[in-house]
């Protein structure tokens, strides 16, 4: 399948988030775009594979299907695996992991021994060296049983693409960068006005609202899974980089916590980005914040919550202060925050809107609370 011009590109995200990269996918005019469950499933060749792990803000992974057969039994599955052109795919010397997942209605339900035949099978058909754990793999090809149909899929990402190739300093609880960038999109924040963060942390909100504010390529700065395949065209990929075009920015972007080292990781992580002359980061208390010059904006939050740094008792305070800051210094501007705890944020006592589905997040189920203009 591997020849064909069109095949299915998943791009996954955390379940929650769906309508938010579909509608970035939707601008970046990938086609017959639509959300499903953890995700948005596009259509395109190796090319649209490429732009979208490149580009795309808001995507997880890019999962390529290339492949499959109908198999009744563990020894049809082994005899087909062994027969299959995995050569369209992979190159020799890399190190190769499988998954597998099954459902109910398919005669083979036994991931695990699946696993064991398609990897017995690259291995020995193929050469290929298979991995102990997903770390230690540089390919993992995915393997979905459906009624009997096995059907494959390749992770052209490798490492999440939230690691944008930036951010080496983290402090407590990150936000992820591709949360983050669809975070600022559910707030409608399109790179044309300043946004402060009163607990930035190590800067992802700013940071990537800064890189969306000068159009900057998301996936500049790594390497990616498909450099690995052998479907993989580099001076195609080079057009795809030369071919972006950044932007000027005239806005700024304001951070501040009252943790002195997450400051310093701030600066570091904005530099390295490229953004840290359009970002100010200080180590301020947040009853110490003040509204920036300029017009306003965007204020976004990961404040701590119960359930995920400290006590929650003690966190009411933190809340109600942020609220008292917003209201006194903060009109005309827009809040976002993001917290898994509805009675916190109620404590702020700010005008939410009605919250959309929860995001899952690191084992919680958070949402992203939102006011009109203050």
């Amino acid at each position: 399948m591997t020849d064909l011009l069109e095949f299915e590109i998943f791009l996954t995200t955390p379940p929650g988030l769906e309508a938010y990269l579909l509608e970035e996918v939707q601008q970046a005019k990938f086609k017959r775009a639509e959300a499903i469950v953890g995700g948005v499933i596009v259509w395109g060749g190796w090319d649209e594979v490429w732009r979208a792990n490149l580009t795309l803000r808001g995507v997880s992974k890019v999962l390529a299907r290339f492949g499959g057969f109908r198999a009744f039994h563990v020894a049809q599955l082994d005899k087909r695996a062994r027969k299959f052109p995995w050569g369209d795919i992979l190159m020799p010397g890399h190190v190769v992991k499988v998954e597998v997942t099954t459902n109910r209605k398919s005669k083979i339900y036994h991931a695990g021994a699946a696993v064991q035949r398609i990897e017995r099978a690259i291995s020995e058909e193929f050469g290929s060296q298979i991995a102990t754990s997903m770390e230690e793999a540089e390919i993992v090809i995915k393997a979905r049983i459906d009624d009997n149909n096995i059907i494959f899929s390749v992770d052209t990402s490798g490492a999440g693409l939230h690691k944008r190739g930036h951010k080496q300093a983290m402090g407590k609880a990150p936000m992820r960068e591709t949360m983050a960038a669809l975070l600022l999109r559910a707030c409608k924040y399109t790179g044309d006005e300043p946004v402060l963060d009163p607990m930035c942390g190590s800067g992802t909100f700013l940071i990537e609202a800064a890189e969306i504010s000068r159009n900057m390529m998301a996936g500049r700065a790594r390497e990616f899974a498909f450099e690995k395949l052998a479907t993989y065209d580099e001076s195609a990929v080079q057009q795809i980089k030369e071919s972006w075009v950044e932007r000027e920015s005239e806005q700024h972007f304001y951070g501040s916590d009252r943790n002195v080292n997450v400051i310093g990781f701030s600066n570091d992580n904005a530099e390295r980005a490229g953004v840290g002359d359009i970002c100010t980061f200080s180590p301020t208390q947040l009853s110490n914040i003040t509204r920036p010059d300029g017009p306003p904006g965007l204020v976004i939050v990961n404040p701590p919550y119960g359930a995920r740094i400290g006590k929650k008792r003690d966190l009411f305070g933190l809340y109600s202060a942020f609220g008292d800051v917003m209201r006194e210094q903060f009109k005309g501007w827009r809040v976002g925050m993001v917290t898994s705890d509805t009675e916190l944020a109620n404590a702020t006592k700010l005008p939410w809107l009605p919250t959309g589905a929860p995001i899952a997040h690191g084992g919680l189920k958070i949402k992203l609370f939102k006011t009109d203009i203050l």
